[in-house]
């Protein structure tokens, strides 16, 4: 497989109050085409901040050292259409005076260069794809009328309308029951592989991390301190933190995910 996105040193720091904070140190991977990489870390460990550095779209006066390059294409990404992000709250993405069809339609109108006409048939589809019931009722519907779960859907939608070959989920599931949770992840394993894109999956979750990822990234403190496989990563971590993680996901029901002899 092509190399999709390479990372190579970044750094990024925050700018505010006379000062300056580091946030992401070092940071260098590589994810492949029709990869899924599951960013991994307790919250403040530079997740998020390294979607939003991938996807220029951190605040002003932020600090950027290192690279993001994009091998396969010729230009910087164009945000909808080389690359989708969907967010934790589908209320960052989702227009409340907007319905559902509008905004999805504006996203094949922009990117694709599809009539009203077409944007709306592309977006009824891409509604079908994401499972939401009753595509043609919900392309009329406001985002308030919609249950959290469907709304993230709508997001997923729309990230996807232009068929990116690079979709972030930012703590995509996290705000969403279990059973919520399990539906958006094989959702948005179904869809990766259909379309061929790669996949950056971001979250606190160690176990649902695993469950759709090939390889996982650990962050802590702003620096990756181990990535492999996901099976190596759970199976047999080499770094006392992601131990520590897997030792941490005890569920009423469920038992740690690391045996208890490879805690150290």
């Amino acid at each position: 497989m092509s190399v999709r996105l390479t990372v190579e040193k970044l750094g990024v720091s925050y700018r505010g109050d006379g000062r300056e904070t580091e946030v992401l140190k070092d940071v260098s991977f590589e994810l492949r085409a029709g990869e899924r990489l599951a960013i991994i870390g307790e919250s403040g460990s530079g997740k998020s901040t390294l979607a939003l550095a991938i996807a220029g779209l951190l605040p002003p006066g932020s600090r950027v050292d290192g690279d993001v390059r994009w091998p396969e294409l010729e230009r910087r990404p164009v945000n909808g259409r080389d690359l989708g992000f969907v967010f934790q709250d589908p209320s960052s993405s989702l227009n409340p005076v907007l319905t559902i069809g509008e905004q999805i339609a504006e996203v094949a109108r922009a990117h694709l260069g599809r009539s009203w006409r077409e944007a709306y048939e592309h977006a009824e589809m891409l509604l079908g794809r994401v499972h939401l019931p009753d595509p043609a009722s919900a392309l009329r519907a406001f985002p308030h009328q919609l249950s959290g779960g469907q709304r993230q859907r709508v997001a997923i939608a729309e990230a996807i309308a232009a068929r990116p070959g690079l979709l972030i989920a930012d703590e995509a599931t996290s705000a969403l029951d279990t059973i919520v949770q399990a539906e958006i992840v094989r959702l948005l394993e179904e869809l990766v592989a259909e379309d061929g894109m790669s996949l950056l999956f971001i979250s606190h979750d160690i176990a649902l991390a695993s469950q759709i990822a090939d390889r996982i990234a650990v962050f802590r403190h702003g620096r990756l301190v181990e990535i492999g496989d996901a099976g190596q990563i759970v199976d047999a971590p080499r770094e006392a933190y992601t131990k520590s993680l897997l030792a941490a996901h005890m569920g009423l029901d469920t038992p740690s995910l690391l045996a208890p002899e490879a805690v150290a």
